[in-house]
Formats: structure tokens, sequence, C-alpha cells
């Protein structure tokens, strides 16, 4: 096959994979409206009365820890069809790699079509090590937009323009998937965090209605969750900064220069450093360590669109 017809077909399992989560994530919605509807309401104790024969009075007994229910048959479904739109999805990627003759990360797309792909390959993965399937809804959706605005917006086209001398380098394969899999990582805490706040404010009678959430662990526990599964990323992007710094010095003949994407990626791990450090050594757990932890994600966000899009620099590889 010609690299046109290759990169034809990783084009339509893109949209094929996408299609495939658009299904999961209504599945997962369903399976998150059923777990509602099932939730025992909150339980009510009759009062008795007092000697003096005053009628009785109803009241209302503390809502029950949470705990993790078995998943349900749309749960099941859901995830099955995960796993098959990953599968879509990995060999969209890597006919992309074949129709290109390098790695399929070196612009916009590719990284967005990758870094996807690792997304939904950490929360497949880790629901071997613990059930997270409650996540399902925000790994699918997220999955499906950042596809879609991907290809409609970055979408370029395999040989028409020959990579920049800085790029055709072994370390195009090794610091950029490191830095996708760090992303994979964090955008799985950012889920976990997100959802720890809002079992905080259920935990504390605040929202009352979201009876789901009493399937889902406490929100002490998805707090020890994101917390490991961010220090994972913590480490791959300190790897991502190290390797940055040499490919620098091969590149452009120094190891750091104040660039935009440089500075936004020391940025970062600063913030998750800080973030280590704060609930490690000064107690900073509960809702101040979900929001920094989301903090970090959306500066992973703004340095992959933003300052990709709207700054000038070395880095400026986007390809569109």
């Amino acid at each position: 096959m010609t690299p046109e017809t290759l990169a034809a077909w990783s084009l339509l399992g893109t949209y094929s994979a996408t299609a495939v989560y658009v299904i999961a994530f209504i599945v997962f919605v369903l399976d998150l409206a059923k777990r509602s509807a099932d939730a025992a309401p909150v339980a009510r104790t009759a009062v008795a009365a007092e000697a003096s024969g005053s009628s009785a009075v109803l009241v209302e007994a503390p809502p029950a820890p949470p705990s993790v229910a078995t998943p349900t048959r749309n749960a099941r479904v859901a995830l099955a069809l995960t796993v098959v739109g990953l599968v879509v999805h990995v060999a969209a990627i890597v006919l992309r790699g074949i129709a290109a003759e390098r790695v399929p990360w070196a612009n916009m797309f590719e990284f967005a079509l990758t870094g996807t792909g690792i997304m939904v390959a950490v929360f497949v993965v880790a629901n071997l090590w613990k059930d997270v399937r409650f996540l399902g809804v925000y790994v699918t959706g997220l999955a499906a937009l950042l596809l879609s605005l991907a290809t409609i917006n970055f979408y370029d086209a395999v040989g028409l323009v020959p990579l920049p001398p800085p790029l055709q380098s072994a370390w195009l394969g090794i610091h950029v998937l490191v830095a996708i899999l760090a992303t994979g990582f964090f955008s799985l805490g950012a889920g976990l965090s997100a959802v720890q706040l809002i079992q905080n404010r259920r935990e504390a009678g605040k929202l009352p209605r979201l009876r789901f959430m009493t399937t889902v662990p406490s929100a002490e526990n998805l707090e020890r969750l994101a917390y490991r599964v961010n220090v994972i990323g913590f480490m791959l992007w300190t790897f991502t900064l190290i390797f940055g710094a040499i490919w620098a010095e091969r590149a452009w003949g120094r190891y750091w220069g104040w660039d935009t994407k440089e500075v936004w990626t020391f940025v970062i791990w600063v913030v998750f450093a800080g973030y280590i450090h704060a609930r490690a050594t000064r107690g900073w757990r509960g809702n101040r360590s979900a929001i920094l932890a989301l903090v970090g994600f959306a500066a992973v966000l703004f340095n992959f669109t933003v300052v990709n899009l709207f700054f000038s620099g070395l880095h400026a590889y986007s390809g569109l």
C-alpha cells in the first residue's frame, strides 16, 4: 500500500475509534443513571415518642459510608466497548506511523492521536489493578472530544512537509513518548481528583441527590489512588524534562534556553512537585490536594494547546 492509502486507513480507524468511544460513553452514562436509580434512599428510623404519649417522629439516619458495588452489566459492556475502541485506536496509530515511516507523534494531530490512546490504555490497564470503571464517562468522553477536535483542527497529511532537522532524531521517539505516557497518567489522576471533590461534598451532606456516588470509593480512597497515579506521572514527567534538555543540547547546543515550551514543561514539573511535597510533608489532604492536582493537569492541557498554538519558539512543530 502507498503511504497515502495507509494514512487514509489510519484516519478511518481514528473516526471508528471515536465512534466506539462515544457509544461507550453513552453506556457508561446509562450505568451511572442505573446506579443512581438503584441506590437505596436514605434510611429513616422511627424514634419512639416520650412516655408522655406524643406521636412518633421520623429521623433521617446518617448516610452509610460509600462502598464499591459489583460492576453492573452496563459497566461491563461499556468497558468492553472501550477495549474495542482502544484496539481500533492502536491500529490507527500504527498505520499512521507506517505511513509516515517514523514514530507517529511529530505534530499536534499525531500527539493527540497517540496521547488519547495512551490515556485510554492507562484506564483499561488500571482496571486490572483496581475497579475504576466509574471514571469511564470521563475517560471515553474526553478521548472522543480530543480525537474529534484534533482531527477537525490539527490534521496533517502524511508526507507533504518533511520533518524539521531537530525532529530527525531518535530523541523524538524517546522524549515525546515519555511525555505522552506522563500525560496519560496525569489525565487519569485528574479524573480521580475531580471525583474526589464531588465525593467530599457528598460525604459532607452537600450533594445528597448524587446517590450513585455511594457506589464509588470514599474520598479518602480516591485521594490515595490519585496520589499514586500522579506520582507515576510525575516520575515520567521528570524524565521528560531531563530527556528534553539532552535533546536540546544535541539540537541547539544548549541544555536550557528559556524557550516557552521549556518554561511550561518546568512549570508543570514544579506544580506536581509541590503537590507531592505538600501532601507528604505539610498534610495537604482533601480538597486542597485534589485542587492542586487539577491545576497541574490544567497546566498540561495549556502546554499542549495554548503554548503550541499561540506562542512562537524553537518548539513550534505543531504541523499547522
